[in-house]
């Protein structure tokens, strides 16, 4: 049996009247930016999460620069950041001009303690920048406290995280003043192609983000601030109000297979991704770990499974990063699970059957270590 890690062709299959209904209303209506389905898609994604303002863009990145840009962040600053995370975390604070700093992560699904925030502090700290990683929904609460307390700006990496809660509360509205989404086609809620929003509680910053992503324009020829051009455009925000629609039921299908997996891997030596008391995954990923990890993707390739890494080198340890002088070792958390994590198939439309041969191949690993 084949099972691949994300089967995006049969997601599509599954909504395909209802996305070409979409597609051809667009096309239909000859206008392709800055229109009605951007609007309609912003207004239904800003309930979702349940935030008043939601302002569409390019691409993940683009959202978490310009989030960054919109509160001030510039040349000369630093931005706190985690140590395990994607690259493009740490992308968009250099976009802007200001200074990763790494704080090593206190599990898989990218906790930071206070005091390790407290430590990489300095004069020149202006923001935090937390990943719920892997579709997990941090406990923001410590974190919003500490940029309280010491003057910085709070912005939620949520890119994994479309539907996450925590405390009953989505990801999204617990207390960061935005999040950043990406609509990556791999994501829970992916497009069919890059594309991006930012969610916020402020109207102000939600103003400054739709200037920055229309060359600093609100009226044609009239330029406020100095923008970009990283629009959301007209067919992809259509495709994703059809996809919203179904978001929920696709995250409840991710929840049991997870469930299924948490049950059946259970004591076989992995180490499993069992949520937080309060917590409820979107299950982005599945992770487990591994120290034989190279060895058990290769076994369940062999059996036809699509496994992969997540995220195989750390950003300090990038040559893109290596200005900053970081060696291996100074995030010690960050690197073992650089060298252990491994991310089994998940996605809505994998089937029982698929499940179970997923499951029986890591049994027989087990078996045999």
């Amino acid at each position: 049996m084949k099972v691949p890690f994300l089967d995006l062709g049969a997601a599509t299959r599954e909504l395909q009247g209802e996305l070409e209904a979409a597609m051809a209303r667009v096309l239909e209506s000859g206008w392709y930016l800055l229109g009605a389905e951007l609007e309609a898609f912003e207004s239904a994604f800003a309930d979702f999460v349940g935030a008043p303002h939601c302002v569409g863009v390019a691409s993940g990145l683009d959202a978490l620069t310009l989030g960054l840009r919109a509160a001030g962040i510039a040349p000369g600053d630093e931005v706190l950041v985690p140590a395990h995370t994607y690259i493009a975390t740490w992308l968009a604070v250099s976009a802007c001009g200001a200074r990763p700093v790494p704080v090593d992560v206190e599990d898989a699904f990218g906790g930071l303690a206070t005091s390790a925030l407290e430590a990489a502090l300095s004069p020149h700290t202006r923001a935090l920048l937390p990943v719920h990683l892997y579709g997990h929904a941090l406990d923001l609460a410590p974190l919003v406290d500490f940029a309280a307390a010491h003057d910085l700006t709070l912005l939620e990496d949520a890119a994994q995280a479309h539907g996450a809660r925590r405390g009953g509360r989505p990801v999204g509205s617990l207390g960061g003043r935005a999040a950043a989404w990406s609509f990556y086609p791999g994501k829970n809620l992916g497009a069919l192609a890059d594309g991006g929003a930012l969610t916020t509680a402020d109207p102000e910053l939600a103003q400054r983000l739709r200037l920055l992503r229309n060359y600093g324009s609100k009226r044609k020829y009239h330029h406020q601030i100095k923008g970009v051009n990283s629009r959301l455009d007209e067919l992809q925000a259509a495709v994703l109000r059809v996809k919203l629609g179904h978001l929920e039921a696709w995250n409840e299908r991710r929840r049991r297979v997870a469930k299924r997996y948490l049950e059946s891997l259970a004591g076989l030596g992995y180490g499993l991704p069992t949520p937080a008391p309060g917590a409820e995954p979107a299950w982005h990923l599945f992770t487990i770990t591994s120290d034989r990890r190279d060895a058990l993707r290769a076994a369940l390739e062999a059996e036809g499974v699509g496994a992969l890494v997540h995220y195989p080198i750390p950003p300090h340890l990038q040559p893109a990063y290596a200005e900053l002088g970081h060696q291996p070792g100074d995030f010690p958390v960050a690197e073992k699970l650089a060298k252990e994590l491994l991310s089994l198939p998940i996605g809505p439309q994998l089937s029982d059957a698929q499940q179970a041969h997923v499951i029986s191949a890591l049994r027989r690993f087990a078996e045999r270590s």
